[in-house]
């Protein structure tokens, strides 16, 4: 469960800038997360929740942005959304970096981040 470690990283990085501009008290924390890092937005709620609590930013909510996946193809041109692999057994589609249009393999220039955007407080 990588949702628990980037939660942790992340409320390390809120920890330390609340207390470098104390007194503060953080509200919320706007994260951008794109598709292709497959965190499941729920479940890092959830930890971030769990390790805010009895902190200096308990109380913060997170608000999670989804970023949708775009790739670019260097033996085709193509620039778009990727080629999904869809399983039955799978709650959703997976997005893979294989270009829809020829299978090569592709970039991501969107989608790959995992990013603070703002963090709202109060003096």
């Amino acid at each position: 469960m990588h949702e628990f470690s980037i939660a942790s990283g992340l409320v390390e990085k809120v920890t330390a800038f609340a207390e470098e501009r104390a007194p503060i008290r953080v509200l919320k924390v706007r994260l951008a997360i794109g598709n292709l890092m497959c965190i499941q937005a729920e479940q890092l709620a959830f930890c971030y929740n769990a390790l805010t609590e009895d902190t200096p930013i308990g109380g913060s909510s997170l608000e999670i942005e989804m970023v949708p996946p775009v790739v670019s193809c260097t033996n085709c041109g193509y620039t778009g959304a990727p080629k999904y692999w869809e399983d039955p057994q799978l709650l959703s589609p997976v997005p893979t970096m294989s270009c829809p249009k020829c299978g090569s393999t592709t970039e991501a220039i969107e989608g790959d981040q995992c990013s603070i955007r703002t963090i709202s407080y109060a003096q």
